[in-house]
Protein backbone atom coordinates (compact mmCIF):
# COMPACT_ATOMS: atom_id res chain seq x y z
CA UNK A 1 0.00 0.00 0.00
CA UNK A 2 1.85 3.61 -1.11
CA UNK A 3 0.46 6.41 1.62
CA UNK A 4 2.37 9.02 -0.01
CA UNK A 5 0.54 11.92 -1.61
CA UNK A 6 -2.56 10.73 -0.15
CA UNK A 7 -4.62 12.80 2.72
CA UNK A 8 -5.07 10.91 5.90
CA UNK A 9 -8.37 11.25 7.88
CA UNK A 10 -7.91 10.68 11.73
CA UNK A 11 -11.58 9.87 13.08
CA UNK A 12 -12.98 8.22 16.74
CA UNK A 13 -13.21 5.01 15.91
CA UNK A 14 -15.96 4.31 18.83
CA UNK A 15 -18.11 6.79 17.67
CA UNK A 16 -20.59 5.72 15.44
CA UNK A 17 -21.45 9.10 13.34
CA UNK A 18 -17.62 9.09 12.85
CA UNK A 19 -18.03 5.57 11.26
CA UNK A 20 -21.00 6.42 9.66
CA UNK A 21 -18.69 9.33 7.82
CA UNK A 22 -15.50 7.17 6.79
CA UNK A 23 -18.00 4.84 5.71
CA UNK A 24 -19.65 7.72 3.33
CA UNK A 25 -16.22 9.21 2.35
CA UNK A 26 -14.99 5.84 1.40
CA UNK A 27 -18.16 4.90 -1.21
CA UNK A 28 -17.14 8.76 -2.47
CA UNK A 29 -13.77 9.01 -2.96
CA UNK A 30 -13.45 7.68 -6.52
CA UNK A 31 -9.92 9.45 -6.91
CA UNK A 32 -8.98 7.54 -4.11
CA UNK A 33 -7.26 10.28 -2.22
CA UNK A 34 -7.91 9.17 1.40
CA UNK A 35 -6.72 6.72 3.77
CA UNK A 36 -7.72 6.66 7.47
CA UNK A 37 -6.71 5.84 10.93
CA UNK A 38 -8.45 5.73 14.32
CA UNK A 39 -7.63 7.99 16.58
CA UNK A 40 -7.55 5.30 19.03
CA UNK A 41 -5.40 3.75 17.10
CA UNK A 42 -0.88 3.48 17.56
CA UNK A 43 -0.47 4.59 13.88
CA UNK A 44 -2.62 8.08 14.67
CA UNK A 45 -0.38 8.58 17.54
CA UNK A 46 2.51 7.83 15.46
CA UNK A 47 1.40 9.91 13.06
CA UNK A 48 0.44 13.31 15.18
CA UNK A 49 3.68 12.61 16.90
CA UNK A 50 5.22 13.06 13.45
CA UNK A 51 3.14 16.19 12.75
CA UNK A 52 3.92 17.37 16.12
CA UNK A 53 0.69 17.50 17.10
CA UNK A 54 0.30 14.89 19.95
CA UNK A 55 -2.31 17.51 21.97
CA UNK A 56 -5.15 15.99 19.89
CA UNK A 57 -4.67 12.55 21.00
CA UNK A 58 -5.74 13.82 24.25
CA UNK A 59 -8.90 15.29 22.89
CA UNK A 60 -10.88 12.99 21.06
CA UNK A 61 -14.09 14.71 19.75
CA UNK A 62 -11.75 16.35 16.64
CA UNK A 63 -11.80 14.76 13.19
CA UNK A 64 -8.19 14.98 11.80
CA UNK A 65 -7.12 15.44 8.15
CA UNK A 66 -3.35 15.33 7.81
CA UNK A 67 -2.63 16.76 3.97
CA UNK A 68 0.29 18.28 2.23
CA UNK A 69 1.94 17.84 5.73
CA UNK A 70 -0.21 20.25 7.50
CA UNK A 71 -2.71 18.98 10.24
CA UNK A 72 -6.62 19.91 10.19
CA UNK A 73 -9.31 20.58 12.52
CA UNK A 74 -12.74 20.51 13.17
CA UNK A 75 -14.82 21.51 10.66
CA UNK A 76 -11.68 22.95 8.73
CA UNK A 77 -11.22 18.85 8.13
CA UNK A 78 -14.35 18.34 7.74
CA UNK A 79 -14.66 20.81 4.60
CA UNK A 80 -11.54 20.28 3.29
CA UNK A 81 -12.35 16.11 2.89
CA UNK A 82 -15.71 17.39 1.15
CA UNK A 83 -13.23 19.15 -1.50
CA UNK A 84 -12.00 15.76 -2.44
CA UNK A 85 -15.34 14.09 -2.92
CA UNK A 86 -17.75 13.99 -5.96
CA UNK A 87 -20.47 16.59 -6.95
CA UNK A 88 -22.03 17.58 -5.44
CA UNK A 89 -20.25 17.31 -1.77
CA UNK A 90 -17.73 19.06 -3.08
CA UNK A 91 -19.52 22.32 -3.26
CA UNK A 92 -19.51 21.85 0.87
CA UNK A 93 -15.66 23.56 0.67
CA UNK A 94 -17.50 26.28 -0.09
CA UNK A 95 -18.36 27.10 3.64
CA UNK A 96 -15.29 27.69 4.24
CA UNK A 97 -15.59 31.31 3.52
CA UNK A 98 -18.23 31.19 6.36
CA UNK A 99 -15.83 32.17 9.78
CA UNK A 100 -14.14 29.59 11.39
CA UNK A 101 -15.14 29.95 15.00
CA UNK A 102 -19.13 29.62 13.56
CA UNK A 103 -18.21 26.60 12.14
CA UNK A 104 -16.59 25.25 14.65
CA UNK A 105 -19.24 26.27 17.48
CA UNK A 106 -21.71 24.17 15.39
CA UNK A 107 -19.08 21.52 14.86
CA UNK A 108 -18.31 21.21 18.91
CA UNK A 109 -22.28 20.92 19.62
CA UNK A 110 -22.57 18.14 17.15
CA UNK A 111 -19.34 16.87 18.94
CA UNK A 112 -20.26 17.32 22.19
CA UNK A 113 -23.91 15.10 21.52
CA UNK A 114 -22.78 12.69 18.93
CA UNK A 115 -22.58 9.83 21.63
CA UNK A 116 -25.88 10.45 22.72
CA UNK A 117 -27.99 11.20 19.17
CA UNK A 118 -25.60 8.25 17.37
CA UNK A 119 -24.63 5.79 19.80
CA UNK A 120 -20.94 4.25 20.50
CA UNK A 121 -19.37 0.60 20.00
CA UNK A 122 -16.75 -0.94 22.60
CA UNK A 123 -14.14 -1.18 20.00
CA UNK A 124 -13.25 0.54 16.44
CA UNK A 125 -14.87 -0.59 13.18
CA UNK A 126 -13.37 -3.23 11.10
CA UNK A 127 -13.35 -1.94 7.65
CA UNK A 128 -14.49 -4.64 5.13
CA UNK A 129 -12.27 -6.39 2.87
CA UNK A 130 -13.04 -4.07 -0.06
CA UNK A 131 -11.84 -1.04 1.86
CA UNK A 132 -8.86 -2.93 4.20
CA UNK A 133 -5.89 -1.25 1.78
CA UNK A 134 -7.37 2.34 2.54
CA UNK A 135 -6.79 1.69 6.46
CA UNK A 136 -3.37 2.28 8.35
CA UNK A 137 -2.98 0.25 11.53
Amino acid sequence: MNNKNKSIILFDGICNLCNYSVSFILKKDKKNHFRFASLQSDAAKKLLLHANNKNILNNLKSIVLISNNKVYTKSTAVLKIGKYLKFPYNLSYLLLIVPRFFRDFIYDYISKNRYKWFGKNETCMMPSKEYLDKFIV
